[in-house]
């Protein structure tokens, strides 16, 4: 459901009913489709392409230039040229025997008897003219035998410009003339309507095959240590989550008023391209949302709520598809789409992992054996395992199928007795047995399946504060960590030093989500901003 902010929150009927639209549907044939492909393929002189789709499909393109001109070939005598069109043509077979029977006789009175011969012998339409109509055949054979031909033989109770005007008309009732590049048109028209009905930005680069809009990777990664801009809420809001689109295109901020909301990320203005947005509309749970993120595709959002309740939506339209009220008994922590995107993996602080099925927003799988809270929960590459970070002071790694826990670790501590909570879990993108672990501490660490640290990466000195949120950048050059005095560290992965430290956050500090593409991060906090870092 959506809902207007700020207010009178009344229920907005474009999402789940209000006044149907009449249906108007369009009917393209399949045809049509192939002649389109076929024209595309004769512009590029892709020649056997061409023909292997015209002989695959039984469809001919039927195409000229120009009717004027094929006419005026014809007309005037220019047989070479309508031959060769006529061959990438589909014509009927009586047609093409007058046009051929022609082009023989006007050879035989222009006594060029070697090519008529060729034309009568060893063409596909003259040897079916000869099984059809033997009479008909004979004659022209006995025409070119000839020592002497008079017009009137050649062309009984006609002349040879009319029986020329009439093979030209019959040949252009079955030709037509289309606007050049058709298929690039059509696609042009495409991309046109959809950024008009916001589904794709201005000024973005298409993936044509997948239909939509791709972001551009920065060449080097490097720390983002400047405010690039600010996004500002109102007094007694703030943002509990942010997650950037996997093209990297849109943020989306959850926040602590139940609003789920959708910015631009080229100028981290609320993206009024959406429709329901623009009619200051917006997506909603009843209390504070806790944890967003989009699916492998970027079409759908997931949400969960601090009551246990998890939605799913489709955000170019608002449309929320899917609501799983108690997905858990307390607040949902974290949530991941699996690979296929019809599954919602979440953890809550009722200590359990929960897999959901979105068509039927049914609990298919449980993790249990966490003893407090889980943070984080997420699933490997390729989908097989499952890692998750718990209050409980450790990392756990299950078996996606089965459930069983694999491994269960804990990352160093710095005193004996202390269990400092474990806020998350990263993939290393470089080594997909390594991930990164964000407790509560002063440290963060690169540790392997097997529970070894790999690297720390340490805030020294007396006065250093604990980690309250970490990420790692796309290419995995730089691991990032927020600390509860709103300083953001970067540390170099390979080496562990830290490079940057700047502050980022006024207030207390909530968490912080990394550019996909870009080095760019956003942090926000108990104040109401999402302050947005870039190079």
């Amino acid at each position: 459901f959506l809902f207007p902010r700020g207010g009178c929150r009344e229920l907005w009927q474009g999402a789940q009913g209000g006044p149907k639209r009449s249906a108007m549907t369009l009917q393209i044939e399949a045809g049509d489709v192939i002649k389109i492909i076929l024209q595309f393929c004769k512009e590029n002189n892709l020649s056997r392409s061409f023909e292997a789709i015209q002989n695959e499909c039984q469809t001919s393109l039927n195409t000229i230039d120009s009717i004027d001109s094929f006419v005026s070939n014809v007309n005037n005598g220019r047989w070479d040229k309508v031959l060769s069109q006529v061959g990438n043509l589909q014509v009927p077979q009586k047609k093409l025997q007058d046009l051929y029977e022609h082009v023989v006789l006007e050879m035989t009175e222009a006594k060029e008897l070697d090519v008529a011969r060729t034309i009568l012998r060893q063409t596909q339409v003259m040897s079916v003219l000869r099984k059809e109509d033997e009479r008909r055949y004979l004659r022209l054979e006995n025409l070119m035998g000839r020592v002497f031909v008079d017009a009137s033989d050649l062309y009984p109770e006609t002349t040879r410009d009319k029986r020329r005007s009439k093979i030209a008309s019959d040949l252009a009732q079955e030709v037509s003339v289309i606007p050049p590049s058709r298929l690039m048109t059509i696609v042009g028209q495409a991309l046109k309507w959809q950024r008009l009905q916001g589904a794709l930005p201005d000024g973005a680069e298409i993936d044509l095959l997948r239909g939509v809009a791709v972001g551009k990777l920065d060449e080097e990664e490097r720390c983002p240590t400047t405010l690039r801009s600010t996004i500002k809420f109102g007094k007694d809001c703030h943002v509990e989550c942010a997650s950037f689109s996997p093209d990297g295109l849109v943020l989306a901020t959850g926040s602590v008023d139940g609003f789920l909301e959708i910015w631009d990320a080229a100028t981290y203005k609320l993206k009024r391209d959406l429709s329901y947005q623009a009619q200051d509309k917006f997506m909603l749970h009843s209390c504070p949302i806790l944890c967003v993120a989009f699916s492998r595709d970027g079409e759908l959002i997931c949400s969960g709520d601090q009551q246990g309740a998890i939605k799913v939506w489709r955000y170019r339209s608002g449309q929320c598809i899917r609501t799983i009220q108690g997905a858990h008994s307390e607040g949902v922590t974290t949530v991941r789409f699996s690979r296929c995107g019809g599954q919602v993996l979440s953890g809550s602080f009722d200590g359990v992992v929960r897999v959901h099925g979105l068509k039927s927003g049914r609990v298919l799988k449980e993790f249990r054996g966490h003893t407090s809270y889980v943070n984080h929960a997420l699933y490997y590459a390729d989908g097989s395992r499952v890692l998750t970070a718990s209050s409980d002071g450790t990392v756990a790694i299950w078996e996606a199928k089965t459930t069983e826990m694999a491994k269960r670790m804990s990352p160093p501590r710095r005193h004996a007795g202390d269990e400092a909570t474990v806020l998350s879990v990263h993939p290393y993108p470089k080594n997909v047995d390594y991930f990164v672990v964000c407790n509560r501490s002063p440290s963060m660490y690169l540790m392997t399946q097997e529970g070894q640290v790999v690297r720390s990466f340490e805030c020294e000195g007396e006065d250093a504060k604990d980690f309250v949120a970490a990420c790692v950048s796309t290419r995995g050059e730089y691991v990032y960590g927020l600390a509860a005095d709103g300083k953001l560290h970067a540390f170099q992965m390979e080496t562990g030093r830290l490079e940057e430290t700047v502050e980022v956050a006024e207030g207390e500090p909530i968490g912080l989500c990394h550019h996909p593409l870009q080095n760019v991060i956003a942090t926000f906090s108990e104040n109401p901003k999402v302050k947005i870092f870039g190079v």
